[in-house]
């Protein structure tokens, strides 16, 4: 059901992730002959097929250097590549929390089958990921009163196709520390929501979630990245920021189903208690600028330059509803591991 893609982020100017916006040409009636990219950098994660169409790359590895010095081993870094049911993720293993996460989203991909068993969250419980190595791993004990909550990169309401699906999302490979209420809770959870509602306009949604470390000027005039690191012996580092990039696609016209008009968009939110009446295109940074921050390759130079922005093809405004206020009264603290 889904395909691979990456994440990438932000670069800073004055203090800030700099908004810009771009648009170009929308559609594609045949192959980017005009695209390339040097031999120095990783191939696009999302580029154009022969006939023009989005196309997702599934080369996410990258193979080990057999020069005679690492003959008895490659250091790395290693970033462990994680095929689930409802999304893949890169795992970093030195921040013990996804590198990125990618989703593909279709009105089919959030709809229950109804001759499938539903899936219920309250079935669901969270877990350390034996797939990764033991001393690599995200610990259920490092979120213990860390203040934190185990916020997910996909979330739980985008894999609601089966219990198994679900029960994935709660692996603590997809988890990162978040800010609970204001942010977690709310304004990323808002931000999530509208996510699932660009399925409505357009066929297919591409999300790409990334925890961020971006820097700030501090008072004598240098720059910094500061943050926290959770757990006992301190374990997972707590990002300062996340980012949401999607890209989407439809048909140009009824008569044209097989030529897409994409769009694409980048937010970049702090992890911090975020207003609910805060505007999401506040937000809004060039995806470039969340590929130079990252250091990854996300959309290839045709789909960006053939790309309309995300908020000039559809209303960029969060929904706030209160989705944990049904739950707020009965909620239980992070509990002890057994």
């Amino acid at each position: 059901m889904l395909h691979a893609a990456v994440l990438a982020t932000g670069a800073l100017l004055g203090g800030g992730i700099v908004a810009v916006v771009s648009n170009s040409r929308s559609r594609f009636a045949g192959p980017a002959a005009s695209a390339s990219v040097e031999s120095a950098q990783p191939p696009p994660i999302i580029g154009l097929d022969g006939t023009g169409k989005a196309k997702i790359s599934t080369e996410l590895t990258v193979e080990s250097n057999q020069m005679p010095v690492l003959k008895y081993g490659n250091p790395g870094p290693i970033a462990d590549t994680l095929n689930r049911k409802a999304y893949v993720a890169a795992y970093d293993r030195r921040l013990r929390h996804p590198a990125w996460t990618a989703e593909h989203l279709t009105r089919a991909s959030l709809t229950r089958s109804p001759s499938a068993p539903s899936a219920d969250r309250s079935n669901s419980k969270f877990v350390e990921d034996e797939s990764l190595p033991s001393p690599f791993r995200a610990r259920l004990q490092d979120y213990f009163r860390s203040g934190y909550d185990r916020g997910h990169m996909v979330p739980a309401a985008d894999a609601k196709f089966s219990q198994e699906a679900m029960d994935e999302t709660f692996l603590l490979s997809n988890i990162a520390p978040q800010v609970g209420d204001g942010f977690n809770r709310h304004y990323w959870a808002y931000l999530e929501e509208w996510c699932r509602g660009l399925t409505v306009p357009f066929k297919d949604v591409y999300v790409f979630t990334v925890p961020l470390y971006l820097p700030r000027q501090e008072a004598d005039g240098k720059w910094r990245v500061t943050h926290e690191v959770i757990g006992s012996p301190p374990n997972v580092a707590v990002p300062t920021h996340f980012a949401k990039v999607v890209l989407t696609t439809k048909p140009s016209s009824p008569s044209t189903p097989d030529i897409l008009e994409l769009s694409t968009g980048a937010f970049v939110l702090p992890n911090a208690v975020i207003r609910d009446d805060t505007p999401l295109e506040s937000f809004i940074v060039p995806v470039e600028a969340v590929e130079r921050a990252a250091g990854l390759s996300l959309f290839s130079d045709a789909v960006k330059q053939g790309s309309k922005h995300i908020c000039k093809t559809t209303k960029c405004a969060v929904v706030i509803r209160k989705f944990d206020d049904a739950q707020k009264k009965g909620r239980k603290a992070i509990a002890a591991p057994k």
